[in-house]
Formats: structure tokens, C-alpha cells, sequence
């Protein structure tokens, strides 16, 4: 119970209990009033200068907005001048390039004509030498077929004085005109089967002894010598023997005969070092030389075993013949030299060629490298000067504290 002057309040009465909870209420509505306008009062004062640190911090931040416009400014100004630096940049790398650029062209060409002019002469050189030795095989071909033509009329008329007995019977009478008919057929004969330039007449050997002939040939065989001087007598007492006694004589004589030309043929004119192991005993009637093969063999094979070979007019023309041939061999060989000379040379200025192509594709490779380097150095500095010109202030990072503006309080402290 609740007693208030005279008049008492049961606590158990909901309306008892209502009018006190409004009470309490009220109560604390006009406690709390009164603590808000006590704080009131109190921020009133401290709004004062919080308001002047808002005039001055308003001044500040205009000072900032005209600090930041006069960057804006500078940044375009900078970005303006990279814009043409890089344009004036451009100009001059692609200025010096195309002058880089036309200068190899040039030096390009200069080694391109140089190298064709040297390929045209050494082509022309040996299609020239080419032309000099087919025209020399062709005017040496023509020269055989003239000189066998030559050697067939030979041929006849050696036929022919074959067949003149008495006329040959007389001339072969006296020693000294049948060593001269022997020279003279066996010059003519040597004339019209070789050139002038590959033999020697009446040469003087180093022992002293002077050989009808001797016949340049090359390494191996090496200069090879035909003795024309052949013994006469003996084969002519052969076909003059009536009887048994005058022919085994004639024999004997026979054999003696021409095995001691042989031997003389072997020790004058086969000499080590300066001529064949060979020479050639030229017998100028074909029928002492088929007396020889047909009825005295064992002499051909003693002059086989001397290397001392018999030939006859027709067989000696046949040998003569294939000396030409080994002479003809041996320039030819001579001339092939002079092709591989030249060849080599061909080759030596072919690979000087590709050296200097080499040098020439070092020097393109490490321009394309410049150039290259020059167009990444070119894409970085637009892509720094593309920045600068997007700059955006809100992606700086925060400024150190010593460059931040101080909030002052109206008495000058911070």
C-alpha cells in the first residue's frame, strides 16, 4: 500500500501500477532533456572552432583544386611535348633508316653487279678456252684425216716403188745412197704422221752418237730414237744364192748381220734417263721385214728381248701413229691443266662470293636487330607517354604525413 496524504494506493492495483510506470517515465523523459541540453550547450562552444577549421580547411582545399589545375596544364603541356618529341623521334629513326636502308640497297646492288660482271668473265674466259680446245681437237682432227689421206698416197707410192725392182736393185747398189733412201723415207714418213715440233732429225745424243731420229715422246716412255741404217748386204746375198752352200751362207750372214745392228742399235741409242728403254730399227722394204717375221723369228725375238723393236714403212706409220695419239693424249692432258687452273680460280672467287654474302647477311641480320630494338624502344616510350596522359591522381599512393596540411586550432596549436 501506498499512502499519499489521505489517500492511499493499493500496489496490486493495475492502475496504481500504470500511474507509476508513467511517472517513472516522465521522470526520465524531463532527466534526459535536461542532459541534452546541457550537451547541447557544450557542442555549441565546441562548433565554434570546428566551424573556423572548416573555413580554413575549405581554403585549403580550393588551394588545392587550383594547384591541381595548374598540374592538370602541366601534365598536357608535358604530354603535348613527349607527343612531338616522339613524332620528331619517329621521323628521324625512319629518316636514318631509309637512308640505312638505301645505302645497303646500293652496296647490295654494287656487289650484285660486281658479282655478276666476275661470273660473266670467268664464264667467258672458259667458254673461250672451251672454244680454243675444241677448235684445236677439230683442226687436229682435220690434220689426221689429211695426213692419212697423205700416208694412203704414200702408201701407193711406196707400193709402187716396191714393185720398181731394178730401180730399187740400183739404189740400194751403193751403201751410202741406200742409207740416204732410208733417211728420206723414214723423214717422209715421220713428217706426215707427227708434227714438226714433236721430233728431231739427225740428233746428237750425250754419248757422241748423232740418231736419225728421236721422237719427243712424254714421261713414260720419254724420247724414243729409229735408226733407218739397216745392213742391206746380207739380205741381198740371200736373194741372190743359187745353191744350198750360197744360201746357208747367205744365212748365216743373214743373222749375223742384223743381230749386230741390234746390239749396236741398243748400246748407242738407249740410254738411261735421256731417252726410252726402247728404240726402233726402221727397215725401209717391206719384203726384208716379211723375210724377217717369216723365216728368221728368233731375231725379231732377240730385238724383242734388246727393246729393240723392227717396223717396216706400213708398221712404222701405225706406230707413228700411236705416238700421235700418246703426243695428242699429253696436250690434252696440258689443256686439262688449264681448266682445273682455271676452275680453282673459279672456285676460289665463288667461295669470296659467299663470304662476302655471308658479311653482307650479318650486317642485314644486325640492322633487323637495330630496327627492332628501335620499334620496342619507340612502343615502351609510347606506352610511358600513353600513361602519363591517362595519369588519374586517385591511383597515387597515400603522401607521406610530412606533406599532409595541418588542422589548427584558433589559438595556433595543432
Amino acid at each position: 500500500m501506498i499512502q499519499i496524504g489521505t489517500y492511499q494506493f493499493d500496489t496490486s492495483d493495475p492502475l496504481v501500477i500504470a500511474a507509476i510506470a508513467a511517472g517513472v517515465g516522465f521522470a526520465l523523459i524531463l532527466l534526459l532533456l535536461i542532459l541534452a541540453l546541457r550537451v547541447a550547450g557544450r557542442s555549441a562552444r565546441m562548433t565554434a572552432p570546428l566551424a573556423q577549421q572548416m573555413q580554413i580547411l575549405g581554403g585549403h582545399v580550393q588551394q588545392l583544386g587550383a594547384g591541381q589545375e595548374q598540374l592538370r596544364g602541366g601534365l598536357q603541356t608535358v604530354s603535348d611535348t613527349q607527343a612531338a618529341a616522339q613524332s620528331q623521334m619517329i621521323q628521324t629513326v625512319e629518316s636514318r633508316l631509309n637512308h640505312v636502308q638505301l645505302q645497303m640497297q646500293e652496296r647490295l646492288a654494287d656487289n650484285s653487279a660486281r658479282s655478276a660482271r666476275q661470273l660473266a668473265e670467268m664464264q667467258e674466259r672458259i667458254g673461250q678456252t672451251l672454244h680454243g680446245s675444241s677448235k684445236q681437237t677439230t683442226t687436229s682432227l682435220t690434220q689426221l684425216q689429211e695426213r692419212l689421206a697423205a700416208i694412203d698416197k704414200a702408201q701407193d707410192n711406196i707400193t709402187k716403188l716396191s714393185g720398181d725392182v731394178l730401180s730399187l736393185q740400183d739404189i740400194l747398189s751403193n751403201k751410202q745412197t741406200r742409207g740416204a733412201f732410208g733417211e728420206i723415207q723414214l723423214r717422209d714418213i715421220v713428217s706426215k704422221a707427227l708434227p714438226t715440233d714433236s721430233y728431231v732429225l739427225q740428233h746428237t745424243m750425250s754419248n757422241g752418237k748423232r740418231a736419225d731420229c728421236l721422237i719427243h715422246l712424254p714421261n713414260p716412255p720419254g724420247p724414243i730414237v729409229i735408226d733407218s741404217k739397216f745392213p742391206l748386204e746380207a739380205y741381198e746375198a740371200l736373194r741372190a744364192a743359187k745353191t744350198d752352200h750360197d744360201l746357208k751362207g747367205a744365212v748365216a750372214q743373214m743373222k749375223v748381220a742384223v743381230r749386230k745392228h741390234i746390239r749396236d742399235i741398243s748400246a748407242k741409242y738407249i740410254i738411261e734417263g735421256e731417252t726410252a728403254d726402247g728404240a726402233l730399227m726402221f727397215l725401209p722394204s717391206e719384203a726384208v721385214y716379211a723375210e724377217l717375221h717369216a723365216n728368221f723369228p728368233e731375231l725379231v725375238r732377240e730385238g724383242f728381248e734388246a727393246r729393240v723393236w723392227i717396223v717396216s714403212p706400213t708398221t712404222c706409220m701405225a706406230t707413228l701413229n700411236t705416238m700421235r695419239a700418246i703426243l695428242k693424249d699429253a696436250r690434252m692432258r696440258e689443256q686439262a691443266g688449264a681448266i682445273r687452273k682455271t676452275l680453282r680460280m673459279l672456285h676460289r672467287d665463288v667461295e669470296l662470293v659467299v663470304t662476302r654474302v655471308g658479311k653482307l647477311d650479318t650486317h642485314f641480320r644486325q640492322a633487323r636487330e637495330d630496327l627492332d630494338g628501335i620499334g620496342t624502344a619507340a612502343e615502351r616510350a609510347g606506352k610511358r607517354a600513353a600513361k602519363l596522359d591517362n595519369f588519374d591522381f586517385e591511383e597515387l599512393d597515400e603522401a607521406p604525413v610530412s606533406t599532409v596540411v595541418p588542422l589548427t586550432k584558433p589559438d595556433g596549436k595543432v
